[in-house]
C-alpha cells in the first residue's frame, strides 16, 4: 500500500509510550509523522493534504492483540491470515500475535515461516507468531523452542489446550528463563471443567447444564505460579476469568514472580446470565428469553459472574492484569448452529473489542486512558524481549495509529464483519464507540465508511 498523507486537527492524543495525553494537531506526510503541535492548520500554513477534524476524537498508537486465532494454515474456511489481518485493522489493531493451534500446529520453523511470509504478502499489519510448547500440541514432548524463537516466534503456548503435565510446564519455564520469551498457558483443569458449556452456578442449574467451576482455572493458575516461583521463566496467564485468579496473580507479582496476565473484552462485559437471554440480569426463575442458550456465548474459559467481572476490572485498574487481548476465535456456521454442548468454543472478537471496551468507559467503569494502556503498552510489556518497543506518536516516525470515536452509535451486524466468521452474540445490539481510521506502517489499512 502507498504511504498516506493527511492531517488531523484538534484531536486528543493518548500515547502511553510517551506518557502523552493532550489535544494537538498532527501532520502525516508519506506515512511519516512530520509535525505535532497546536494550530498547525492556520489558513496561511494549511498543507496540501486531506484534513480530518479530530474534535472529540482520540488518537492512540495502534493496538496490539496478544491472542488471535487466525486458523491458517488448515482451517481457512473459518479465517485466513489475510481476512484476520483485515478484521484486526478494522478493530484498530496494528499488531497481532497468532496462536499456534492451527493444522498443522506451529511447532516447527517451516510453519512459522509460512505465517510470516503469508502475512507480509498483504502489506497490512504486523503478525507475530506464537509457537507451540509441545510437539503437535499433544502435551507429551517439548517442542524445539530455540528453533521456534530463531524462526520468529514471540512466545510459546498450547492454547486451546492447557499444558497439563507439570513436568512439561517446568521444562518450558526453564527454557523461557534462557530464551526470554513468555510461556502462555491456557489454565484449565479438564478433569474439573469436563468440557462444560457454561460457568458452574445458578445459571448452569437453571439451564440444566453441567457447570464449569472457577476452580478448574484457579488450580492451574496456582500450579503455574508455584512452578515459575521455583524455576523462573516468564509465565503469562491467558484469558484470566476468575476472581481468585486475579488474587493469585497479584500475590505472585508482589512476591516477585515474573508473571503477566491478559483479560478479554467479553470476560469484562458479559456474564453467564446472558445465557438466559442477552443482557438479561433477571431472577433465575424468570422464563427464558428466545435468545437463551445462545451458542455464540460459548467460550473457553466460560463467561463468569458479576463478582468475577468486578475482580477482573479491579485487576485492570490496578495493573494486576497487564493487557486486554481479544482471544479472537472465528468459527464457521456449522460449528455454532447446533446444541450448546456440541457447539465449538470461541467468539469473534477483533472487530467488536473497542466498542465493547468503550461501553465500560461510558458506564464510568474504566477510564479511556486505562483501556488504551492495556491495549498498547501493557501488551508490549508481555513480549518486550522479542520486539522493538513501539516509539508511539512522535515526530519523525512512521504512523502506527488508530483514530477513535467514543460517542457515535455502533450497531453490531455480523454480516458486515470482515472476518470470515459472521457470528456474534452481540448481533443487533447498539453501543457507543467505534474505530474510524487505522494506519499501520504509515499506510491506511482501515477507514470507516458511513455509507
Amino acid at each position: 500500500m502507498s504511504k498516506s498523507s493527511l492531517g488531523i486537527k484538534n484531536v486528543r492524543i493518548i500515547d502511553p509510550y510517551n506518557k502523552v495525553d493532550n489535544i494537538s494537531d498532527i501532520i502525516i506526510v508519506d506515512g511519516i509523522i512530520t509535525n505535532i503541535g497546536k494550530d498547525l492548520f492556520a489558513q496561511s500554513e494549511k498543507p496540501n493534504i486531506d484534513i480530518i477534524d479530530g474534535t472529540d476524537k482520540i488518537l492512540s498508537p495502534g493496538f496490539i492483540d496478544l491472542h488471535t486465532h487466525l486458523r491458517d494454515p488448515g482451517e481457512e474456511h473459518k479465517e485466513t491470515i489475510e481476512t484476520g489481518m483485515l478484521a484486526a485493522a478494522k478493530g484498530g489493531f496494528t499488531t497481532i500475535c497468532s496462536m499456534p493451534n492451527t493444522n498443522p500446529p506451529v511447532d516447527n520453523s517451516s510453519t512459522v515461516k509460512y505465517i510470516l511470509d503469508e502475512s507480509k504478502k498483504f502489506e497490512l499489519i504486523q503478525v507475530l507468531p506464537i509457537g507451540c510448547v509441545t510437539k503437535g500440541r499433544k502435551g507429551i514432548q517439548i517442542s524445539e523452542m530455540w528453533d521456534l524463537k530463531n524462526a520468529g516466534c514471540v512466545g510459546f503456548s498450547d492454547d486451546g489446550d492447557p499444558i497439563y503435565n507439570p513436568e512439561i510446564m517446568q521444562i518450558a519455564l526453564q527454557y523461557s528463563e534462557h530464551l526470554g520469551l513468555p510461556v502462555i498457558n491456557h489454565c484449565e483443569d479438564t478433569q474439573l471443567s469436563k468440557h462444560s458449556s457454561v460457568n458452574e452456578g445458578k445459571i448452569s442449574n437453571r439451564l440444566g447444564l453441567s457447570g464449569w467451576p472457577n476452580q478448574a482455572e484457579d488450580i492451574m493458575v496456582a500450579r503455574d505460579i508455584e512452578l515459575a516461583k521455583k524455576y523462573g521463566g516468564h509465565l503469562h496467564i491467558a484469558h484470566a476469568s476468575t476472581a481468585r485468579a486475579v488474587e493469585l496473580i497479584n500475590e505472585a507479582k508482589n512476591f516477585g514472580v515474573n508473571v503477566t496476565a491478559e483479560v478479554t473484552p467479553h470476560h469484562l462485559t458479559m456474564t453467564d446470565s446472558w445465557f438466559l437471554g442477552h443482557q438479561r440480569d433477571v431472577d433465575i426463575f424468570t422464563s427464558l428469553g428466545t435468545d437463551a442458550y445462545d451458542s455464540n456465548l460459548k467460550v473457553n474459559p466460560p463467561l463468569r459472574t458479576k463478582t468475577d467481572i468486578e475482580s477482573l476490572l479491579t485487576g485492570v485498574k490496578e495493573g494486576i492484569i497487564d493487557a486486554i487481548a481479544t482471544d479472537h476465535a472465528p468459527h464457521a456456521l456449522q460449528d455454532k448452529i447446533t446444541t450448546l454442548d456440541d457447539a465449538a468454543y470461541g467468539i469473534n472478537g477483533l472487530e467488536t473489542a473497542f466498542t465493547l471496551l468503550a461501553s465500560l468507559y461510558h458506564k464510568n467503569i474504566l477510564d479511556i486512558v486505562e483501556i488504551i494502556n492495556r491495549l498498547t503498552l501493557g501488551a508490549v510489556k508481555v513480549i518486550a524481549n522479542s520486539i522493538e518497543k513501539p516509539k508511539g506518536i512522535i515526530k519523525g516516525e512512521l504512523a502506527d495509529i488508530v483514530l477513535l470515536d467514543l460517542n457515535s452509535d455502533t450497531t453490531i451486524v455480523g454480516k458486515d464483519f470482515i472476518s470470515k466468521s459472521k457470528l456474534t452474540p452481540l448481533e443487533g445490539m447498539t453501543f457507543k464507540g467505534r474505530v474510524l481510521l487505522t494506519l499501520a506502517k504509515g499506510s491506511v489499512v482501515y477507514e470507516f465508511n458511513n455509507n
